[in-house]
């Protein structure tokens, strides 16, 4: 992305994480003591956004800062939360923020590689690359990959940078990057419109090898469905931004939905 310094942060500044979660009261303690490990994070806040079992306790015993949500109102709008709950807290030099997800458990210890371009003032932001995510059973995760394809061809229309993973969850970003983009749009579109948004601002974008595992999608109709979802709210932030691939962005939408749905209706 362009090296253009239109953030000057002072050097080393904390890094406070903001997690969202709904109902991941099996993952959410892991997840936290691992981020309490990585040097410079001297606040976790916990983002509870409408989760109906114990994600609220099991942070909270774990340390963090917790924010609830009463009704599931999506991941933009718990970073959001989150991040405003961080700047209560912050005095006259704001922490960096870096987000991660919920369900990371003990691997969130390897995300640290994140923060130093961050803290030196090399970047605006980090995004995680991660290594190639397997389910339970040690099968490969994910779908055939449209998602990807059309966030990445999308972002490169709009700025002229190709993502390797530009769907990743897992950032570091400075607070005045961040401030610059909110509201950041709703759904699974967050992280596609955020890189957008920041890189045609010149903000400086690196993507960080980390070695981090969260739970897979698998390929099930529930997994298919959330990929359906995701490609939807990608193609909607493109839309929003005058960013759709000028091929039109890919597949049909009724090729997206598992044919076992589309024959119920």
């Amino acid at each position: 992305m362009p090296d253009e310094d239109l953030s000057p942060e002072p050097f080393e500044r904390a890094v406070a994480c903001v997690i969202p979660a709904k109902d991941e009261a099996d993952r959410i303690a892991a997840t936290v003591d691992a981020v309490h490990k990585l040097v410079g994070v001297d606040l976790v806040v916990v983002v509870d956004d409408g989760s109906t079992d114990g994600t609220k306790e099991a942070a909270e015993r774990a340390g963090a800062v917790v924010v609830r949500h009463e009704r599931n109102r999506g991941k933009a709008a718990a970073m959001e939360t989150g991040a405003a709950a961080v700047a209560e807290r912050d005095g006259a030099r704001p922490r960096h923020l870096l987000f991660l997800d919920a369900d990371l458990t003990d691997t969130a210890a390897g995300a640290g590689p994140l923060l130093e371009p961050v803290q030196t003032g090399r970047a605006d932001m980090t995004i995680g690359t991660l290594p190639a995510q397997v389910r339970a059973d040690g099968s490969k995760a994910g779908g055939h990959g449209f998602v990807v394809r059309l966030a990445r061809a999308g972002i490169q229309e709009a700025t002229g940078w190709a993502p390797e993973q530009p769907l990743s969850g897992q950032r570091c970003i400075t607070r005045a990057a961040f401030d610059s983009a909110v509201p950041l749009a709703a759904g699974f579109g967050v992280e596609t419109a955020l890189t957008i948004d920041l890189g045609r601002k010149g903000f400086r974008i690196v993507e960080v090898p980390i070695e981090v595992r969260h739970r897979a999608t698998g390929t099930d109709l529930r997994g298919q469905l959330h990929r359906a979802k995701q490609y939807l709210h990608v193609r909607r932030a493109l839309a929003a931004r005058s960013a759709l691939p000028a091929d039109g962005g890919g597949p049909s939408l009724r090729s997206l939905f598992p044919r076992r749905l589309r024959n119920e209706h």
